[in-house]
């Protein structure tokens, strides 16, 4: 109820008080006029018209006391909440000016922090340097407005005084021409490798301030990253690098001589490190999934145990190099040259190694379950336990290849050429064999159940103590005298007229 509401209602209600008082006066002392009625009578009508009227302007009084004392009670309410009003607009007022100036200190602080430590970048001294990059990584810490920035200044810094080296050894134009990048390089020769390996052993050590450079942008906060922003150290050398658990999403390393660096544990997923030299790098335990590793050199790399899952290895250079119960499933290594390579008990299923050079390489109890190998070269490697059930090996060449009870089941062998491969106790259950070239192979003690035989070359092959063959295979497959059937088989009539 608004206040002029409030004072015309207390008008009218001390209006009819009074008119009730007064009436209540006249009525008694009309009665008091009463000519029957005694004296005494008349005095005590008189007495009690007057003690009404008396009453009811007490009562009168005392509302309007009442209600002048709340009027007056309201309006020093008022008055202290338009003065707490006013206190609190000043105090915000104080505030935002304390904010402003405490924003504009700060500003002025990082402004200095800032140019202090950009100027000492270009310092002489490597010390004064070093201690530059710290106190720009303490900038990006207490104020990650300037993450990013102070993060791309590192960045730049490394490119700026760390540009890669271009190393003089035969094919290297190939190594890092376009071509890398579209899966065509030669396979380079064992003396270029070589000559690679002692360039790399005499390769100076990283400079100090690069490798705190190197350090603050490996520990950053990557939370404080712009979203699908990259950091750029495309040909850049950082050979021998200090990176261990270092964080390297959102980098691109594209062409960066990385060789002989510890990446032991470190995070690159989904990194583009496309062309980039990792020659007797440490990736044990790295994360690579799904990065790019496109004509990227890993010779003499150690990869035990780095998860490689989907990663592209199209056309690198893995010679040599350590993959020990590595995850390379789903990876794609076509062209991959991975002779000599060492990928006992790593798990390669699904792998697309259409043409890989695994010449000589320690393929023991490997996971090749389903493992695209067409064309691969496996000549000489050793597959023994290597699980390669349902793998595609046509046209593969595993000339002298060790596959001792390997599991081949459902595979498919078409014209691949398997001469003196060493198969004892092999399974090729269901396998494919179709024109197969098993002249001089050993099949001693493995299982052919199922085995498809159709043309075969089995030419000087041992088929001694072999399980499930029957003589129906042995019909559609090309023997001769010198092939050796088990005790309880004889040679068909064709093979004993040839050889």
């Amino acid at each position: 109820m608004s206040a002029n509401k409030t004072d015309a209602l207390l008008k009218w209600l001390i209006t009819i008080t009074v008119i009730f008082a007064l009436s209540l006066t006249v009525i008694f002392f009309a009665l008091s006029s009463i000519k029957e009625l005694s004296t005494p009578e008349k005095i005590q009508y008189r007495n009690q018209a007057l003690i009404t009227t008396a009453i009811v302007f007490l009562v009168s009084a005392a509302i309007f006391n009442a209600y002048y004392a709340a009027k007056r009670t309201q309006a020093m309410h008022k008055n202290a909440l338009a003065e707490l009003l006013q206190w609190r607009l000043a105090a915000e007022k104080n505030l935002e000016i304390d904010i402003q100036n405490a924003k504009l200190n700060q500003d002025r602080l990082i402004a200095e922090r800032f140019m202090a430590a950009i100027a000492q970048l270009g310092h002489d001294k490597i010390e004064t340097r070093t201690g530059a990059i710290y106190a720009l990584e303490r900038v990006a810490q207490d104020f990650p407005q300037e993450h990013w920035t102070i993060i791309q200044i590192l960045t730049a810094f490394v490119r700026e005084n760390a540009p890669s080296q271009q190393v003089q050894v035969e094919q290297q134009k190939s190594e890092y021409s376009p071509a890398v990048y579209l899966g065509r390089r030669r396979v380079r020769s064992r003396t270029t490798q070589q000559l690679e390996q002692n360039l790399y052993e005499e390769s100076p050590k990283i400079r100090t301030d690069i490798q705190a450079a190197l350090t603050v942008i490996a520990r950053r906060n990557s939370l404080e990253d712009p979203l699908n922003q990259k950091l750029d150290l495309r040909s850049t050398d950082i050979r021998r690098a200090d990176l261990v658990g270092a964080n390297l999403q959102q980098v691109d390393l594209r062409g960066a001589d990385l060789s002989g660096a510890d990446l032991r544990g470190a995070d690159l997923r989904g990194v583009d490190l496309d062309g980039a030299k990792l020659v007797g790098s440490i990736l044990y335990e790295t994360k690579l999934q799904k990065a790019g590793l496109s004509g990227a050199n890993l010779c003499w790399a150690n990869l035990n145990r780095a998860n490689l899952s989907g990663a592209n290895l199209r056309s690198a250079n893995l010679s040599g190099a350590s993959l020990r119960a590595a995850d390379l499933s789903g990876a794609n290594l076509y062209k991959a040259n991975l002779q000599q390579a060492t990928l006992k008990v790593a798990n390669l299923c699904g792998a697309k190694m259409f043409l890989a050079n695994l010449q000589g390489a320690k393929l023991g109890k490997a996971n090749l379950h389903q493992t695209g190998l067409i064309g691969a070269n496996l000549n000489g490697a050793n597959l023994n336990g290597a699980d390669l059930s349902g793998a595609n090996l046509n046209a593969a060449k595993l000339k002298q290849t060790e596959v001792y009870f390997a599991n081949l089941s459902e595979a498919s062998l078409t014209e691949a050429d398997l001469y003196q491969a060493n198969f004892i106790g092999a399974n090729l259950q269901r396998a494919n064999l179709y024109q197969a070239n098993l002249t001089r192979s050993n099949l001693m003690g493995a299982n052919l159940f199922g085995t498809n035989l159709v043309d075969v070359k089995l030419e000087g092959a041992i088929l001694t103590g072999v399980k499930n063959l029957e003589s129906q295979q042995i019909l559609v497959a090309l023997g001769d005298r010198t092939t050796r059937l088990p005790d309880y088989m004889e040679a068909p009539t064709h093979w004993r007229q040839s050889g």
